[in-house]
């Protein structure tokens, strides 16, 4: 799992999945050098050698990456949702530079009842929301921001922009109203991209969380309840993921931008709840209900 060698991005880790997929009915995936709109040709600004973003805000090692250009006169209104302020400080100095990306982030916040007070005031053409934040998450802040994005005249449209690719975070905020799910992979002149397409009202999708979204609404059978897994919070659950796909702790802790420490408790809490004994027999719990 060591990172070394590996290049930089939005969440400051690498991995697959780093370009959306997007477009009204799915879209197919896209190439590894950009995103694919709703007609299937390469998006626009794709694959030109942008480079991605750390968590701090710096550019990657070997060169300052050129800032995502939107179209001429494009312009979109942002408030960005993430109870991290370091992501949120990277964030808009990566896509923050309207005369050159056409997006302008009038607003910020770090917790629920922040966010909707924000978006309230605000009102934003699209929100970058964090699937986990202090007060309920997402979903609380979109089942709280229901009348706005049923304004007819001036929706506020959501995408979920999450270190979390699983399944039950994306399907969840995906049947909350937001209009898209990408993972933190993604590379600022992506990211740009996406919200525009947002804003126009398509969905977009990291290629591998498309395929949930289309099992989960194409089933008209409504999911099992696991009552073991519905003890366990949002973030054990995300420490719970993690553990059993081989992270170490140090891992994690940089992963979710929490301590080692805080790590460990949450490691204690889910084997209590579960009744399991080591971390072996949770990654064999986790395995045998998919959640890896």
């Amino acid at each position: 799992m060591s990172d070394a060698n590996e290049p930089n991005d939005l969440a400051g880790q690498s991995g697959s999945g780093t370009e959306p997929t997007v477009g009204r009915g799915g879209g197919r995936a896209a190439q590894e050098s950009g995103t694919v709109p709703a007609g299937g040709q390469q998006g626009e600004g794709a694959g030109q050698g942008d480079g991605a973003l750390g968590a701090s805000g710096g550019p990657v090692a070997g060169g300052e990456p050129e800032a995502a250009v939107s179209g001429p006169g494009r312009h979109v209104r942002v408030v960005l949702v993430d109870d991290h302020r370091m992501f949120r400080t990277g964030v808009q100095a990566e896509i923050g530079q309207t005369e050159r990306t056409g997006v302008e982030v009038v607003g910020e916040a770090p917790d629920v009842d922040q966010a909707v007070s924000v978006i309230t005031s605000t009102r934003p053409e699209v929100v970058l929301l964090d699937v986990h934040l202090p007060g309920g998450g997402g979903v609380e802040v979109l089942r709280r921001c229901s009348a706005l994005m049923a304004d007819a005249e001036r929706p506020v449209r959501f995408l979920a922009l999450s270190v979390s690719d699983a399944a039950e975070d994306v399907i969840g905020v995906i049947r909350g109203g937001a209009r898209g799910y990408v993972t933190k992979t993604i590379t600022g002149t992506d990211l740009v991209d996406s919200i525009f397409r947002v804003q126009d009202g398509d969905a977009v999708f990291s290629p591998r969380l498309a395929g949930f979204v289309l099992d989960a609404f194409a089933s008209t059978d409504a999911p099992p309840v696991d009552e073991d897994l519905d003890r366990l919070t949002q973030r054990e659950r995300e420490v719970l993921r993690l553990i059993a796909r081989g992270y170490a702790y140090k891992e994690i802790a940089k992963q979710l931008y929490i301590s080692v420490k805080t790590v460990e408790s949450h490691v204690s809490a889910v084997l209590r709840k579960l009744q399991l004994s080591n971390r072996h027999e949770l990654t064999r719990w986790a395995t045998a209900r998919r959640l890896v």
